[in-house]
């Protein structure tokens, strides 16, 4: 099978020393006298497209949650609004379980077949809660010195809860509060904790 070599591409010259031929390159294929130390990066190619997450059809805004993860495992909490990456955004109320507003990850949740009615619930509150930089920690001053190395021993400062969250929490939870005094006995099911034991089989109940 013969192969045409292309008319742009550069060609080499020939040339004769004495009996015998030599071909000479091109300027643009000869090799290059300078190298970087260094081998240059390459940005990576990601071939992979981000796709926004969906949440599942049964996880709807006033549906109780069950947490399976994290400090708060057990309890039941309340869907107030989906986050982008597939965070959910709860709250217990605090003055019921204890559960403050706080980011849950779907994955680590069981919705069941309850909700609570929102009506009523302060909108403008959720937006700002749910927003970028609410729920990011403050950075702390370290101690350097002789009070540092004094102090060691000593029990660690208690965590004071910032006024504006606290406040938020109160908006939030005071239409939810009302609401949950007109149903019977859901105070007490938002109370309790979920646990499993022997013999119990998820798979069969009725979430």
């Amino acid at each position: 099978m013969s192969t045409q070599q292309d008319s742009s591409a550069p060609s080499s010259t020939t040339k004769k020393f004495g009996k015998g031929e030599r071909s000479i390159p091109h300027h643009s294929q000869k090799a290059k006298k300078y190298y970087p130390a260094e081998d240059e990066s390459k940005p990576k190619r990601v071939r992979k497209s981000i796709h926004p997450a969906k949440p599942r059809s049964s996880l709807q805004p006033g549906c109780i949650l069950i947490l399976l993860a994290g400090r708060f495992r057990g309890k039941r909490v309340i869907l107030l609004k989906h986050l982008p990456q597939g965070v959910l955004l709860v709250t217990g109320p605090f003055k019921i379980n204890g559960v403050p507003l706080r980011r849950v990850n779907a994955r680590y949740v069981i919705a069941t077949s309850f909700t609570v009615d929102l009506k009523g619930i302060d909108e403008k509150t959720v937006e700002k809660v749910g927003g970028e930089g609410y729920f990011s920690r403050e950075k702390k001053q370290d101690k350097k010195g002789e009070e540092a190395f004094f102090k060691q021993g000593e029990q660690p400062e208690k965590k004071q809860v910032a006024s504006a969250r606290a406040s938020d929490q109160k908006a939030v939870d005071k239409a939810l509060l009302s609401n949950i005094k007109q149903v019977p006995d859901l105070r007490e099911y938002l109370q309790s904790t979920f646990s499993l034991r022997n013999g119990d089989r998820p798979h069969e109940m009725k979430w």
